[in-house]
């Protein structure tokens, strides 16, 4: 799949100026649209997750042209995001309201095209992210009883 750069480009500079608002945005959706994730959250620093959220889409877009460079980092946060719990089924939630923050911080700019682009994007991210991971079944069934049951 080759992504459309120039439109991921375009999409993020907009947003770039408003990354407090885009992230406040993302985790209200989240939580309200997946609210099993929060217990992945209790003893975070919100202001401060939602900071590190926006320079890994910094970092995607800034590395678009650099494949290597994305794809070793994203297999890593993939394996770091394994010691947070974060299971294989969380990242279509995630990516849901992802693209749902984008849509409402772009408004009128958030084209089907715009749409496209980063429904494409977030697939090949959370693949890399998953292929880091390398979930086993035992690692898949320790992580949901330490963070998600209960």
């Amino acid at each position: 799949m080759t992504l459309n750069i120039e439109l991921l480009e375009s999409s993020f500079a907009q947003i770039k100026g408003n990354s407090s608002e885009f992230t406040a945005q993302f985790y209200r959706l989240l939580f309200a649209d997946y609210p099993e994730v929060q217990p992945l959250f209790v003893h975070t620093n919100m202001e401060a997750q939602g900071k590190k959220l926006f320079q890994s889409l910094v970092l995607v877009v800034n590395n678009l042209l650099q494949p290597d460079v994305l794809s070793n980092t994203l297999k890593g946060l993939g394996t770091q995001h394994l010691q947070y719990g974060v299971l294989p089924q969380h990242y279509p939630m995630v990516g849901s309201s992802l693209l749902k923050a984008f849509e409402a911080t772009l408004g009128t700019a958030w084209t089907p095209d715009v749409q496209q682009a980063w429904t494409e994007a977030y697939g090949a991210v959370a693949q890399l992210m998953l292929d880091g991971a390398n979930y086993s079944p035992e690692q898949v069934i320790f992580a949901s009883d330490r963070k998600i049951v209960g």
